[in-house]
């Protein structure tokens, strides 16, 4: 074999492997974001390094997360962060919901998020609220499955953004709104919505009274609401070192000013005035375990990586996207531990009526 054939073989050999380990190993760009366009959201292409130096500063001065006026600019910058990289790598829904056997992860999903919206029985012609939108996965799922209107709120104009474009190619943007906004003090009526639900949002929130709260005020009177809270078990013991290491590593990967236990929840929607129809971890079994898709998705954090490395390296993505992207596999496998040993949920559902 001629040096020319042997460099033309290889050329294919290498090009064909690249095309498998970017396209053809579960390739993110399908879910509505390609690799080369990643980006800082709302910050420019410059000062994403600076930004995600901004975000680990938080953690050096804890007591200032804790405070109302300062968690717009914490989780802001959070979401101006890691969005693009949720999108790529996991999805248009931010958030967990429990494995089911010969579904797949999408539809896993959409029925995680039906269940919410079942739950509030609401239908075509009602109105409801999504707190903490994001880019407005479920948000979508809902309205298609309930054909209620449905407004979302979120406090990242580059989500707002992204939530937008998506309504419109989903052809839900007559069913869709999507407000930017803090969900702490929300540009809404008193009594101005049928139901409400928040998906693994709330947990942002420095004091959960404060965002049941304005959920309860904005709420009719007889109406619903259902959230999906991010807390500590039964099993989580605050002097075990191991489990505050990894109840420590979710909080400073997500942009949590701290994570409550799972007994709080009711007290706090009993603070507010609503009245609770049920509650209890989704997570327990039989329900299968939420954690097993971060497990399987290493292969495709180190290919994404490979290529999240190599796009910083040439200029197309923004340098500090690098970091972030360590960040967040960082933070999955402290996830993975908290639900392999039982300290943590995603899931802890509870339904509330606010009285008539």
């Amino acid at each position: 074999m001629d040096s020319l054939t042997l460099f033309s073989t290889a050329a294919i050999v290498l090009a064909g492997g690249l095309y498998w380990f970017i396209c053809i190993l579960g390739s993110a760009e399908q879910k509505g974001k390609r690799a080369v366009d990643l980006s800082g959201g709302s910050i420019s292409k410059e000062k994403v390094q600076d930004n995600y130096n901004q975000y680990w500063s938080f953690f050096r001065r804890p007591k200032e997360i804790e405070k109302t006026e300062k968690v717009p600019d914490f989780v802001d910058t959070f979401y101006n962060l890691v969005t693009d990289i949720y999108e790529w790598g996991w999805g248009q829904s931010f958030h967990f919901s429990p494995a089911i056997p010969g579904k797949s992860h999408r539809e896993a999903t959409r029925i995680h998020e039906e269940m919410a919206v079942d739950l509030l029985n609401v239908g075509p012609g009602k109105r409801i609220l999504d707190a903490g939108c994001g880019v407005g996965g479920p948000m979508r799922a809902i309205a298609a499955h309930s054909g209620a209107n449905v407004v979302g709120i979120t406090i990242n104009e580059y989500q707002v953004k992204r939530a937008r474009a998506h309504n419109k190619k989903a052809g839900l943007d007559g069913l869709c709104e999507v407000v930017c906004g803090n969900f702490l003090e929300m540009p809404f009526e008193d009594n101005s919505f049928d139901g409400a639900y928040s998906i693994e949002a709330t947990c942002h929130a420095p004091k959960l009274e404060e965002v049941y709260g304005e959920i309860y005020r904005v709420l009719k009177p007889g109406a619903l609401y259902v959230s999906y809270e991010w807390v500590t078990t039964e099993l989580y013991r605050g002097d075990d070192a191991e489990h505050c290491e990894v109840i420590q590593g979710i909080e400073r990967g997500d942009a949590l000013p701290g994570l409550r236990c799972y007994s709080d929840i009711a007290a706090m929607a009993k603070k507010v005035g609503f009245e609770i129809v049920q509650e209890g971890d989704l997570a327990k079994p039989p329900s299968q375990p939420w954690w097993t898709r971060l497990k399987m998705g290493r292969i495709a954090y180190w290919r994404n990586h490979i290529l999240v490395t190599i796009l910083a390296f040439i200029g197309i993505a923004p340098k500090g996207v690098v970091d972030v992207h360590e960040m967040l596999f960082v933070t999955a496998d402290y996830l993975t531990r908290g639900g392999e040993s039982g300290i943590f949920t995603p899931m802890h559902m509870i339904l509330c009526r606010k009285p008539e």
